[in-house]
């Protein structure tokens, strides 16, 4: 799962990417205003923490800006503003959460799991697509009642895959959800490529009731 943080204190913004890693989540960040705006118009992520209080804008003003291009990810404000009225604007603009620094980060991991699961999964710990179950936290993935044993990358191009059913998904986006930040590493996206063929062979072997298919010169859609 990939995750942005919007946050100018840099030593903040460092504790919680590196706590979010650990985690095994893929993590960007973006310390003012432009940059959030920048990544938010490029990407999409699962979940998107803002800071109210940014250089060159308002947090508040990059959240309406997320809900006018009807992007879907979680949103979880987090602000040293704890005003009554600054937290109401920013559940009124489509926030999921509010969390008020300091915050402890079991306490932030648990609210972004929470938002995930609430946006994503309809509220549910587990996706279930036929005869595959697949559990987001516990990072597992059971088909027929039996384990299916799945590499980082692979885990997270199936999740990608199962939370966006039928629709096309090109490899470049597939490269910038897997590797963030890093994409310029999967080697022109050859290895995408191989990852989703080890995938699909896992899959085929485990009798999934799931199938990626690809797109010539385009990317791959899970029907």
């Amino acid at each position: 799962m990939k995750i942005l943080i919007i946050e100018d204190e840099a030593g903040l913004r460092e504790v919680i990417q590196q706590s979010l890693e650990k985690e095994k989540y893929i993590v960007e960040t973006a310390h003012d205003f432009i940059s959030g705006l920048d990544k938010l118009g490029s990407y999409d992520y699962d979940c998107v923490l803002i800071d109210i209080m940014l250089p060159n804008g308002n947090g508040l003003d990059l959240l309406a800006e997320i809900k006018k291009q009807r992007k879907q990810e979680a949103i979880i404000i987090i602000s040293a503003k704890d005003a009554v009225d600054d937290k109401v604007k920013g559940l009124d603009l489509g926030a999921d959460d509010y969390l008020s620094k300091p915050f402890h980060l079991a306490e932030l991991h648990a609210r972004i799991k929470s938002a995930i699961r609430r946006k994503s999964h309809n509220g549910d710990n587990l996706v279930v697509w036929k005869n595959l179950t697949l559990s987001p936290e516990q990072r597992s993935v059971i088909v027929n009642d039996e384990n299916l044993v799945l590499n980082r990358k692979e885990f997270d191009l199936l999740y990608y895959f199962v939370i966006n059913p039928n629709r096309l998904i090109s490899k470049t986006a597939l490269a910038e959800y897997v590797w963030g930040d890093h994409t310029d590493q999967a080697d022109n996206l050859d290895f995408v490529y191989s990852q989703i063929k080890n995938l699909r062979k896992k899959l085929k072997d485990a009798n999934a009731e799931i199938d990626i298919q690809a797109v010539y010169g385009i990317g791959y859609k899970m029907s």
